[in-house]
């Protein structure tokens, strides 16, 4: 049997930066437990898109801070090693007339109110940002400079290892088993690999979060949907320097971005395949599923129409019923902290996450709100709902 002040249960992008955090903030003695590796599950899977474009203010908040961190991300660690990966060639988004105008334009007036940088292009700008896409129908186009796209595995083991540096312990291969409660508070947990004792507990479970309903009886509203990723191979190059690309026209809300040479990487933004359990196996890719999102993906992009595929991979997110994170303290029971849910968001907003959650539980005040995250807004009715419906842009 162990004592540690904090254990941080997942040692995904969000569990590895909250125990750099703790480390950063002077948490002394931290134990962090994963059931694989470092990074090793749904990180691994991310397309690792980096953007501050939400139509939900909050997360603008959590995405702009991020963002600063990824764009000096070895200065911030203070580790000249440490590496995102980093690619900054922008995110233009654009909407036909039609239901997603109104929202584009509220979402982008948004930004530029929370002080993101946010350009208005007319077609013919956007074409010369990306001149393999066809946007007749764009009526409205935003692009947003200080985006781009990185490496989620680079990052969590960046923050994993200079979370070592600065004296957390990470233990690889211990699953926790049950979350030790006594008298209303968190003491510890047990594992596969003894029991390990804390008063302060942080759950990044990710779609494994549904044990904390089983753990303490508090529902967790939280459900694995997987959600398949191709690499088009085409007769022209998506290069590094053309924009992430996200299209409100298309079915399926695609969003696209490089993937070296004449590779693209394209996905839905829409809802996925539910599982009935926590499961971030890889799964099988329908036939008829690339032939949409390729039939998509032509529509806009001409020359892909004779695109092959490359590859295809599945990944799979956390999602809450209004495709937003579970931020902070559970009610009636005190050392709990939990961060879940993130619904396709974490890797973008994972360094202020981590940030947040480690103020909270060492008795800070979190420099951005959790409030607006509580559990409790499903019960009280207050969701937050993005304006584009159900999907991960929110």
């Amino acid at each position: 049997m162990s004592s540690y002040d904090v254990i941080v249960i997942g040692a995904g992008v969000i569990g590895a930066s909250t125990a750099y955090h703790l480390a950063r903030l002077g948490a002394k003695r931290v134990l962090v437990l994963d059931r694989t590796q470092v990074g090793a599950g749904t990180t691994s899977q991310s397309s690792g898109i980096l953007r501050t474009h939400y139509s939900v203010r909050e997360n603008v908040a959590l995405a702009q801070d991020s963002w600063g961190v990824f764009a000096d991300f070895a200065n911030y660690l203070g580790d000249e090693d440490a590496a995102s990966g980093l690619v900054k060639c922008g995110y233009l988004i654009c909407a036909p007339e039609g239901p997603k105008l109104q929202p584009l334009t509220l979402a982008l007036e948004g930004q530029r109110q929370q002080g993101i940088e946010v350009q208005l292009l007319d077609r013919q700008q956007a074409q010369a940002l990306l001149p393999i896409a066809d946007l007749h129908d764009a009526a409205l186009i935003g692009f947003e400079p200080q985006a781009g796209f990185a490496d989620a595995y680079l990052v969590a083991t960046s923050f994993a290892r200079s979370a070592r540096r600065g004296g957390v312990k990470i233990m690889e291969g211990v699953e926790v088993q049950k979350l030790l409660i006594e008298d209303g508070r968190v003491i510890g947990v047990d594992t596969n690999m003894g029991r390990f004792m804390a008063g302060t507990v942080i759950s990044t479970q990710n779609i494994w979060a549904t044990q904390i309903e089983q753990w303490t009886g508090i529902t967790s509203p939280v459900q694995a949907e997987r959600h398949t990723v191709l690499a088009l191979e085409g007769p022209e190059p998506y290069t590094y320097a053309m924009p992430v690309f996200k299209d409100l026209g298309s079915e399926g809300m695609l969003y696209c971005r490089s993937y070296g040479g004449t590779q693209m990487l394209v996905s839905e933004g829409v809802a996925g395949e539910v599982l009935p359990s926590p499961d971030n196996e890889q799964g099988d890719v329908s036939l008829d599923l690339i032939a949409s999102i390729g039939a998509q993906a032509a529509e806009r992009f001409p020359s892909f129409e004779t695109a092959g595929l490359a590859s295809s991979w599945t990944g799979v997110y956390d999602v809450t019923p209004d495709w937003n994170p579970v931020l902070g303290r559970l009610p009636g029971i005190s050392g709990l902290v939990v961060g879940y849910g993130f619904s396709g968001h974490g890797f973008k907003l994972s360094p202020a996450v981590g940030r947040v959650l480690a103020q909270e539980a060492l008795g800070l005040t979190p420099d951005i709100s959790l409030a607006p995250y509580a559990l409790e807004r499903f019960a009280a009715g207050r969701p937050l709902r993005g304006l584009y419906g159900v999907g991960a842009v929110s």
